[in-house]
Parts: structure tokens; C-alpha cells; sequence
């Protein structure tokens, strides 16, 4: 055991949503510090482990997360908060916008977690999905009695996110009369008319993997959706599951996954459960098949609605922006896809990139994107061209236009299929967070996830507008 006390943490560091506090004033708890990204599921993964564990034993460990931007924008503290929160982190955050705690603890890598024990002295790290959490944290916390008032901290959340009918909503699908949200924050998916009235509510509203009717299933941070006839398809990305909402008579099923993260084991599915999913975080239908963009392990699966057989496609599993066939290729955390004729298009947020999957022989390849650390925010040819961690893409039903969620520049970006240029729309005012896209009505629907709201952007006039959802 270290018997030097770990570093304060530095002054430069902003506290997100709680009072300035120091690891001098925690002395008496144990504390794990969390480096983690707001960005990375791999970080947010870490950091729910850590919740979970903290909810079977309250009141033994104060869990502070400390946020080390990847991107620029993660820099502006506003923006930090809201990514951090929209993944339901609720525990202390502090933004360490210039690296400083990162240097001062030597961290080489996202996500690592630092345990202190009550003097204040490191007693273990454990970096990435490494080490035994659930031991570490009962070995940690070994004789510490839960304080009288179960608050260590001593503080609820400041800033508050507002209390408002959505809570970063992050799928949507639209048709010509109805809109589907992924109220993600509330675990719910709602229909609703272009207006915004609340036609129907799938899911309880409580965080579960049930299935069942209306006012019976219950999803968990549902996002990427889409639709095929009276069929709605979810990515149920807290449950780790492929989900199924039969629309005609509300009926609410599972296809694939067992609400828990694991790595998929790829044949045909005897039962639902027989296979785990790894954060899938959108969805696309094809040739009969549902292809899945798998954010946690970095690949692209593929789910038959006939036989039941899951496939992984393509991606080698390491973070990085590869072109190749199948398996040689690798993505950098897919987050959205859209499928046209033989082609999914797909988001890969951590590489800044828009990429291409042919079906017919998974080819992979690259249209926007330098890689990894190669994000920005710049117009024009494909090889110069620049985005920040996009999250969406969306195709129109009769147009060669991808229209792309430039999450970490809080703008909405066009890509002409065929060797066009990437585009900046011009919109009246800055997105807040814009998580999903799609297209219809002569219309862009648009899932502003920072403002808890779904706005309705209008091609020809250049109109950005609010569709009131009140459910």
C-alpha cells in the first residue's frame, strides 16, 4: 500500500454540479476518482459499475468523476455537464479542462479509476475494464461503517437540469403523419403527431427489461430507432437488447439480449437471452435484417428477423478509423446508422468520421474522417473536410443528401452521396446537443438531447421551430 497521500486535486479543476469540496475535507470515506470521458460509453460503463455498487452499499464510498476532455467542446463546462448527465451520472463531477489532475495522478488512459482509502492514500488503480471492481471496492471499503446520514458529500446536485416532458431524447423516426421519440432520460418511447401531441406511450417509465402491452413494458435509456411498416424497432441501449414494438397492437417485445452488457456470441438465437449485446446505440433495417450499431464493442452486427441468427459484420473491435473488408476494418465507437438499397451509412462518433458498409461484401470505407484525434469543424472536399463527434445520420426517402448530427459543434451538416462536399446548413441559432435526425414530411426532425427538446427544421424556408411534446 501507497503510504503518500494522493495529490490534491487541482484549483484549475470546475466543479460541474456540486460545491467545491477537497479530497482534505473527504478524509474519514473512501473515495474513488473516476478519469473518465463523457464521450467514451467505455468511460460511462466504468462509472455505472461504480453506481451500482454504491446503491448496494450506501453510504461506504463517495464516487467523484473526474471528466478529462477528448474533444474541444468537452472543454466548455455547460456542455460537459450535460454529456456527463445525459448518461445518467449523477454522482460529483469535476472538469479537468486542461489536464492538470490527469498529469498530477499520471493517468494514461480513459476510463481508470483511482481508490483512496479514508486517510487519503492511493490503495489500488484500476485502468480500463481491468481488476475485479466488485473485490477492489469491498476490500476498500472493509470495516468503514455507512456515515449516520447517509450523505457523504453532504450535498444534492446544483444547476439542475429543468423539469421538462423529455429528458434527453435520442431517437427519433418520422413518417408522414406520426413522430417517434426516445425519451431516453425517462426510458420511455413516445408516438405523437407532427404537432407534438402524445398519441401513445411505450414503457412505464422506469428504468426494467419487461416485455408486455401497453402500460406493462419497460425499457431502459431506449435510443436509435426505426421503422418498418407497423413494426418499430429499439435499441434499448441501458438494457444492452434489441427491442421490437409491434404498433397495431402495442405489444412490446425482446429480440435480442438479456439486460445485461456482454459480448454477443454471434448464430442463430435459440431464445432472446442466449446472446448478450454491448450498448447498442442505433439501429437501421435492410434485406430483412436489423443492423446494429454496436458502440460498446465497436462493430457492426447484423440481427434476421427470419432465422434469428446474429452476425457480426464488421469492425476488428480496436478504436480506430480503418477501411477493409468485414473484420479488417475498424470503426471508432458507431453510434447511428441509416440504411439505403445495399449501403449503411454510420456515424463513428470517437473518430469524428461518416462511413460506409456495402452488404453485399462489407466493405468498409471512409467518406468524412481523418481518425481518432482528427476532429474539427471545416466545409468542403471530402479529405479536408472536419466534424466533432457526430452522433446521427439520416438519409431522405427520394434524395442523395446525408444529413449528419455534428453533435460537438452543435450543427447540422449535409453530404451529398457521389463524391459531393460536406455542408454546413444554415440554421437561425446554435444546436444544444443534436443526438438523432430524420426525415420526412419535407422536413428534418431533429433531437436536440441538451435542451430536452425535438425541433422541426423546414429545407426550403430556413424555419427552425419547436415541436411542443407535452406528454
Amino acid at each position: 500500500m501507497n503510504e503518500t497521500r494522493a495529490p490534491e486535486l487541482p484549483k484549475t479543476g470546475i466543479w460541474l454540479n456540486a460545491v467545491p469540496t477537497t479530497l482534505h475535507d473527504l478524509r474519514g470515506c473512501p473515495v474513488a476518482l473516476a478519469f473518465v470521458n463523457g464521450a467514451s460509453v467505455w468511460s460511462m460503463q466504468r462509472v455505472a459499475e461504480v453506481t451500482r455498487w454504491q446503491a448496494r452499499n450506501p453510504g461506504r464510498l463517495q464516487l467523484v468523476v473526474v471528466q478529462v476532455p477528448r474533444f474541444e467542446f468537452e472543454r466548455e463546462p455547460q456542455q460537459a455537464l450535460k454529456l456527463l448527465r445525459r448518461q445518467g451520472i449523477t454522482a460529483p463531477i469535476v472538469l479537468d479542462a486542461q489536464w492538470d489532475a490527469w498529469r498530477g495522478y499520471g493517468v494514461q488512459s480513459w476510463p481508470t479509476l483511482v481508490l483512496l482509502d479514508v486517510e487519503g492514500r492511493e490503495r489500488e488503480r484500476l485502468v480500463g475494464a481491468a481488476g475485479e471492481l466488485e473485490r477492489s471496492l469491498n476490500t476498500l471499503c472493509e470495516g468503514v461503517s455507512a456515515p449516520l446520514d447517509g450523505e457523504i458529500f453532504g450535498a444534492r446536485e446544483i444547476n439542475p437540469e429543468p423539469r421538462l416532458p423529455l429528458r434527453f431524447p435520442a431517437g427519433l423516426v418520422a413518417t408522414a403523419e406520426r413522430l417517434y421519440v426516445s425519451d431516453t432520460g425517462n426510458h420511455r418511447v413516445l408516438e405523437c403527431t407532427h404537432g407534438g401531441r402524445v398519441l401513445r406511450q411505450f414503457g412505464l417509465g422506469s428504468a426494467d427489461l419487461i416485455n408486455g402491452g401497453i402500460g406493462e413494458a419497460a425499457f431502459n435509456r431506449p435510443q436509435g430507432l426505426a421503422l418498418v411498416r407497423d413494426v418499430l424497432y429499439v435499441a434499448d441501449t441501458g438494457n444492452h437488447a434489441l427491442r421490437r414494438v409491434n404498433l397495431v397492437s402495442g405489444q412490446v417485445d425482446t429480440l435480442c439480449g438479456n439486460g445485461r452488457m456482454g459480448d454477443p456470441r454471434a448464430g442463430v438465437l435459440e431464445q432472446p437471452w442466449d446472446s448478450p449485446l454491448n450498448h447498442p446505440a442505433d439501429v437501421a433495417v435492410a434485406d430483412n435484417q436489423v443492423h446494429i450499431a454496436m458502440a460498446g464493442d465497436n462493430h457492426i452486427w447484423s440481427y434476421d428477423l427470419g432465422t434469428r441468427e446474429l452476425r457480426w459484420r464488421s469492425g476488428a473491435g480496436a478504436v480506430e478509423v480503418r477501411d477493409g473488408s468485414g473484420h479488417l476494418a475498424a470503426f471508432a465507437q458507431p453510434t447511428g446508422v441509416v440504411a439505403v438499397q445495399q449501403t449503411l451509412y454510420v456515424c463513428d462518433s470517437l473518430g469524428s468520421a461518416i462511413r460506409s458498409v456495402q452488404l453485399r461484401n462489407d466493405l468498409v470505407q471512409t467518406l468524412v474522417g481523418q481518425g481518432p484525434w482528427e476532429a474539427g469543424n471545416v466545409d468542403g472536399p471530402r479529405l479536408n473536410a472536419r466534424l466533432q463527434y457526430p452522433l446521427a445520420i439520416a438519409l431522405g426517402p427520394d434524395s442523395p443528401m446525408l444529413w449528419i448530427a455534428d453533435y460537438g459543434n452543435g450543427t447540422l451538416r449535409t453530404l451529398r452521396l457521389g463524391g459531393g462536399d460536406l455542408t454546413t446548413v444554415n440554421l437561425p441559432r446554435r444546436l444544444h446537443g443534436p443526438r438523432a435526425l430524420a426525415v420526412a414530411a419535407n422536413a428534418i426532425w431533429i433531437a436536440e438531447c441538451g435542451a430536452h427538446a425535438v425541433l422541426r427544421f423546414d429545407p426550403v424556408s430556413g424555419e427552425l421551430s419547436d415541436v411542443p411534446i407535452e406528454g
